[in-house]
């Protein structure tokens, strides 16, 4: 048999066992076997220098014709192995249209952010400015511009968190009071701004109290501003939290920096005002502290007491959204159980 002969029935034979090759695997295997340094191909192209020399060129093109087809022929069985796959693959995992979509969770901002976005959302549609101030607060304008001196005794009334003698964690927002006031240009109108924040206070962690919670401080700066502004404003903000049904009544009481100051209580929502364990049979249910701005706040801002005057309050969006959802416990609000937080979207 011919050299020729020979390379015909390699390709023949090779031909065969590429079209039966049923995996890639398998069909690497054969193109190593054929056209490999070791496979038939190559040892045949071994014996051209035994043939005469005009037959050398013709037998070596032909040699390489051969290589070529079983080259071509696995590249194609390959590619038709690797879409079959492919096709099966796709058949398995094929989308049913059909099928119901998986939900996707949506996040949304915590229930305290809601009550301090709907009490911001109040006080703007009043004409009111809303201000923030540093968490890191100096004494002088936590304490002592709000008629706090360094031996006030009302100093203990507010466990603070001290980083040094001068500078501490604020204890209220109403720092802003007073940065406010220095700042402020009366001769263009009112001041008339709230500060939403984080406050801190050395209290021990209970179903009522937490060593950080939030407060919105608001002040109304202007002349002739009196006790009815107060009672006017907190009764606006109340029916729009909680609806018209609630009322507000004012008790006298103490704070260092408003005078005279006041107690706020609104209409017990368990009872309705009717009297329940949870406003101990009175009807009411103290909600926040207010009062006709301190005269000596007023001057240690640069601002004549004689001429200007006004109220300040401050918010607790913690009770308030206690109150509003009926949760018994702070604490709740701050565990990130998305189970409980959950209920607020």
């Amino acid at each position: 048999m011919s050299l020729k002969e020979d390379l015909e029935t390699i390709k023949q034979n090779g031909l065969k066992e590429i079209d039966a090759s049923t995996d890639v695997k398998s069909l690497n295997e054969i193109r190593v076997q054929l056209l490999g340094k070791k496979g038939p191909i190559t040892q045949a192209l071994r014996g051209i220098s035994k043939l005469p020399v005009e037959e050398r060129p013709v037998v070596g093109s032909f040699a390489n014709t051969i290589r070529d087809e079983l080259a071509t022929a696995i590249t194609t069985k390959q590619t038709e192995l690797e879409n079959a796959k492919l096709n099966a693959k796709l058949a398995e995992e094929k989308l049913d249209v059909t099928l119901p979509g998986n939900q996707v969770a949506l996040g949304h901002p915590h229930v305290i952010q809601q009550i301090i976005d709907e009490i911001e959302d109040i006080f703007i549609g009043m004409g009111y400015q809303v201000l923030s101030g540093p968490e890191v607060e100096e004494d002088h304008y936590n304490f002592e511009m709000m008629n706090l001196p360094k031996d006030h005794p009302a100093r203990d009334m507010q466990d603070t968190f001290y980083i040094t003698k001068e500078i501490l964690m604020r204890t209220h927002t109403s720092p802003m009071q007073a940065r406010s006031l220095e700042k402020h240009d009366f001769s263009k109108g009112p001041l008339k701004m709230i500060s939403p924040g984080v406050v801190f206070r050395r209290d021990t962690d209970d179903p009522t109290h937490s060593h950080q919670f939030h407060q919105v401080e608001g002040i109304m700066i202007d002349k002739h501003i009196t006790m009815a502004d107060l009672k006017g404003t907190l009764e606006t903000m109340t029916h729009k939290l909680f609806g018209d049904k609630f009322k507000v009544r004012l008790r006298p009481s103490y704070f260092p920096f408003t005078e005279p100051s006041v107690e706020a209580d609104i209409t017990c929502m368990n009872c309705g005002g009717k009297g329940c364990d949870v406003c101990k049979g009175s009807g009411w249910i103290e909600v926040l502290g207010a009062g006709m701005v301190h005269p000596n706040v007023l001057k240690m801002a640069g601002v004549d007491p004689k001429e200007y005057g006004g109220f300040a309050f401050g918010v607790g969006p913690d009770r308030f959204a206690m109150l509003k959802y009926g949760v018994n416990d702070i604490r709740d609000f701050y565990l990130d159980d998305l189970r409980f937080l959950s209920q607020f979207d």
